[in-house]
């Protein structure tokens, strides 16, 4: 009779320990949880102001010249000719940063065409992997996707100032 009677505490114990294991890793979780939406929120502001820096940036080297700006920075806004096709991420981001208005995807390809044409000839569906690149930087949280005038989508890069007032934003807003 002892025997059951310790098993059945010990059991109930073991119980409690697993209940007690749950919630606190229950507890770390949601901790976890907070801590990268924390963390989320702050890389899109980190995005935010570099996009606005890269912007400004491009800016002084468009009115100046690159010669005002070094090497290492001029690689940094991805305008350093090394030679080789910049990658077809770099690109969108520079198309996006350099327009500095909201582009359809379509509208990518004509200005990746215009200034690295073998950039889309490695591409079998250029319009799709522009799509592709482009909802990944909104993922990223360096361009938001909005709808223009016409509900088509577009994308923009993202900086500190105010989105433009002819565009809403769509549901994949970063």
């Amino acid at each position: 009779m002892e025997a059951g009677k310790n098993n059945r505490e010990g059991l109930r114990a073991h119980s409690i320990d697993a209940q007690a294991q749950s919630i606190s890793a229950q507890q770390v979780v949601k901790a976890a949880h907070e801590e990268l939406l924390q963390l989320m929120r702050q890389r899109a502001e980190i995005m935010k102001r570099i996009g606005t820096v890269k912007q400004t940036i491009a800016g002084l080297a468009n009115l100046f010249g690159d010669q005002v700006l070094g090497d290492d920075l001029l690689e940094l806004i991805d305008r350093k000719p090394n030679g080789r096709q910049p990658g077809f991420t770099k690109a969108c981001r520079r198309v996006l940063m350099e327009v500095r208005r909201p582009l359809g995807a379509r509208e990518v390809c004509v200005e990746l065409e215009r200034y690295a044409p073998a950039i889309l000839a490695r591409h079998k569906d250029p319009l799709a992997s522009v799509t592709t690149v482009l909802n990944r930087l909104v993922d990223y949280g360096e361009a938001r996707s909005l709808n223009n005038d016409r509900g088509r989508r577009v994308w923009e890069w993202i900086s500190e100032t105010e989105p433009p007032v002819d565009a809403m934003p769509s549901r994949r807003t970063a």
